[in-house]
């Protein structure tokens, strides 16, 4: 621990982040104290904080799934939710399957699933060089990651390949992203929490082109909300998938997988 604060400095560090509205200001407290090298620096980063500034990207990284997670400016934060879409994503693959992470972002849902199933072929792609730059310190010398609008980034030796097409695309319909919280709406690009007028526009672009990108048998996963849920199966089957929604209430995440037939 850079600093050893004396039980007040934590106390006034705590209570000033409650009275911001930090739900978890205890331990927010703790991680700002173990980050700052000296009072002042400390005093910067609790207002950075108190301002809105997400504390991921003011720690730099994020906890996620055991790992820890670079995250630069300018990128999206992985959520502890999306936890349940590595889950499901893990449960489809094996040693050996070709795994793509679409919209990647920070890298993180790839680099969560690379580590619980050693052995993957893992590809990642993001719209955004400083996502794709973010991702490719995740991920790791053993992964690819491309930059471009989703399907064009990827190489055509990944057509028809793909076991297992996990996505965290935007699905925060545009009138509904001015009442997301300040540290997302303020400090993360709009294009990643943007879904259009319903949410769901990014989910079908990807439900459009999956067909041809997965293998026999492989299934998109992509994390959705309840609401938007039934849009987001019902663009899969528009393409000849077969949908499955699964929700995990404790995480309050919900993903949608398509099928590809084996045949």
């Amino acid at each position: 621990m850079s600093i050893i604060p004396a039980d007040e400095v934590l106390s006034r560090t705590v209570a000033t982040l409650r009275g911001a509205g930090c739900v978890f200001a205890e331990e927010e407290a703790a991680l700002l104290l173990d980050a700052a090298e000296t009072p002042a620096e400390l005093d910067v980063l609790v207002h950075r904080r108190v301002v809105g500034e997400p504390l991921e990207v003011i720690l730099g990284w994020a906890e996620f799934c055991g790992l820890r997670i670079r995250v630069n400016a300018g990128v999206f934060v992985p959520r502890q939710r999306t936890r349940f879409l590595v889950d499901l994503a893990a449960d489809s693959a094996r040693p050996g399957s070709v795994v793509v992470d679409l919209c990647c972002g920070t890298g993180a849902i790839g680099a969560a699933v690379a580590a619980r199933v050693p052995g993957i072929e893992l590809s990642c792609a993001d719209i955004d060089p400083n996502a794709v730059a973010c991702a490719r310190l995740n991920v790791g010398a053993g992964a690819h990651v491309y930059e471009g609008d989703l399907y064009d980034a990827l190489p055509g030796s990944l057509r028809g390949r793909v076991d297992v097409l996990v996505v965290n695309a935007p699905y925060v319909p545009t009138d509904e992203i001015a009442m997301m919280p300040p540290e997302a709406r303020d400090h993360e690009p709009k294009y990643t929490l943007d879904g259009g007028a319903d949410g769901v526009e990014v989910h079908r672009r990807v439900a459009a082109g999956a067909p041809a990108w997965l293998a026999p048998g492989g299934r998109l996963l992509i994390e959705t909300s309840e609401e938007q849920a039934p849009l987001t199966a019902r663009a899969m089957a528009d393409h000849g998938l077969v949908p499955h929604v699964s929700t995990n209430d404790e995480m309050y995440c919900t993903v949608v997988v398509g099928t590809r037939a084996a045949g």
